[in-house]
């Protein structure tokens, strides 16, 4: 993407009711004003929170809000050019429960209060592959943490992914620290019983995976 397009997208992202761009220090002081008040303050109601971490271009916070009118939908990204695209279909179609929010994944509990979320997604994020980079991959121990403090009991996450590694690593993972697995599947399209909102929802990337048959994993647990 050329730097004139990345500028044209970070100027209508400001211009978007809908797009929140908080700065590092506003984040980090828990200054951020929607801190425990998204629903009262951008919503205006009371249904369950339902975040999308690293949502990329937008399509499946934007896909879930549109299949569940009755669920709130924040997208969070650091890349804001990606989610424009989100954001502006959201605006579009008039879709008012979705929002995007741009900021790190690691300074996900400084914008949620204690039991503020309901769920949590994690589609197709970067598996990290080395083990330099494990510090990184989003479903480690201390990511997991950093969800359950914003997740209210029982709160369910959601990780989508092509990968395998990241597939078998989160299992894993979950397994060993005696977190509760609800549902897990090398290939969930290839399962009759698999959740719907897995597979009737999907991404660019994904469609195009499933086009030349690459096995989609998809993991549901709760964090103890």
């Amino acid at each position: 993407m050329g730097s004139k397009n990345k500028l044209k997208r970070f100027n209508e992202n400001a211009t978007f009711s809908n797009v929140f761009q908080p700065t590092r220090e506003e984040v980090v002081s828990d200054s951020l004003a929607l801190k425990g008040k998204w629903n009262s303050d951008f919503f205006k109601n009371n249904n369950p929170i339902v975040l999308e971490l690293g949502c990329g271009k937008g399509e499946y916070s934007v896909g879930l809000a549109e299949k569940y009118p009755n669920k709130n939908f924040i997208g969070i990204d650091i890349k804001g050019a990606r989610f424009w695209r989100g954001a502006k279909t959201a605006v579009e179609n008039g879709l008012n429960n979705v929002a995007f929010l741009r900021t790190q994944i690691e300074l996900i509990k400084h914008c949620f209060d204690e039991n503020e979320v309901d769920e949590i997604w994690i589609t197709f994020p970067d598996p990290q592959i080395k083990y330099k980079r494990t510090k990184h991959r989003m479903t480690n121990s201390e990511f997991l943490q950093n969800y359950k403090k914003i997740l209210k009991p029982n709160g369910l996450m959601h990780l989508k992914t092509d990968s395998e590694f990241m597939h078998g690593y989160t299992l894993g993972l979950l397994h060993g620290e005696g977190h509760e697995v609800l549902y897990a599947n090398h290939n969930v399209y290839n399962n009759a019983g698999a959740p719907e909102e897995v597979t009737s929802i999907q991404t660019f990337y994904e469609s195009q995976y499933l086009k030349i048959n690459k096995s989609i994993t998809y993991i549901q647990f709760k964090i103890k």
